[in-house]
């Protein structure tokens, strides 16, 4: 089993039980005990959880309800559709795309060209809502299996990584609770955050979409380092608009609009 799926796993069993212990895990994954610890270290690390003598235990503080994607949809809605305009220029023909859970994604569909063969792999329930009003049948759409997050329209766990396993997309959309140059890419929860991993991993180029109130925050969550990042789109110059940001343009980032 990969080191992803064995974490989606244990996500889902600590938000069940609570704790989890070294041991019966190893039991369960059918691996070592030192195997265990390591992927242990490493959710402690994302903020997942707090590692005790023998196991780990929920750390409650990092992992805050996220507000309904209903509610968040319309927060920077301006800001969120032309974020959407420029994203929806680097999108080509044949292109497989994976398409995250934000609430920025939403907009997404109504910017692609409609004649445009394209496959998108999603576990958002919310863009899968919005490209049902459109009913494209040049969009192959693949949505992804998993546990259901009601407030966020997604969904999430083992089940998830599982679906995802097969698919090497060309691009990848993902957004996020916070961008700094401590934290790199944040996120609000941890559910969600290994299947954005595992996709950035894959994907041939990788887009951050994030409007302007979202730079200079942290999350509780990391998601990646900068170095994984093709393309951030927002919805203004961020670049010498704050001196504090203008280490984004010396990554190898490219940053729209500049």
């Amino acid at each position: 089993m990969y080191s992803e799926a064995r974490k989606a796993e244990i996500r889902t069993i600590i938000g069940q039980k609570g704790t989890v212990e070294v041991n019966s895990l190893a039991e369960l994954f059918q691996t070592s005990r030192e195997t265990i610890r390591r992927d242990l270290g490493e959710m402690e690390k994302e903020g997942t959880l707090r590692r005790t003598h023998g196991g780990a235990m929920l750390e409650s503080t990092t992992a805050p309800p996220e507000s309904p994607l209903e509610e968040r949809g319309i927060r920077q809605m301006e800001e969120k559709k032309r974020i959407c305009r420029y994203t929806a220029e680097y999108i080509l023909p044949n292109d497989t795309l994976f398409i995250d859970n934000s609430s920025t994604m939403i907009y997404l569909p109504w910017y692609i060209p409609s004649d445009m063969q394209l496959t998108i792999i999603t576990n958002s329930i919310g863009f899968l809502y919005e490209t049902a009003k459109i009913i494209n049948y040049n969009w192959f759409l693949i949505s992804l299996g998993g546990i259901f997050n009601q407030r966020n329209l997604s969904v999430y766990g083992l089940d998830t990584i599982k679906n995802a396993e097969p698919y090497y997309p060309t691009k990848a959309f993902i957004s996020c609770t916070g961008i700094s140059r401590i934290n790199k890419i944040a996120d609000s929860s941890p559910h969600e955050a290994e299947v954005k991993r595992m996709m950035i991993d894959r994907a041939q180029e990788v887009f951050l979409l994030a409007d302007n109130t979202k730079f200079m925050k942290t999350g509780q969550v990391f998601i990646c380092d900068f170095s994984a990042i093709d393309h951030i789109i927002t919805d203004k110059p961020i670049v010498g608009s704050d001196g504090e940001l203008d280490f984004l343009g010396n990554l190898d980032i490219k940053v729209v609009p500049d």
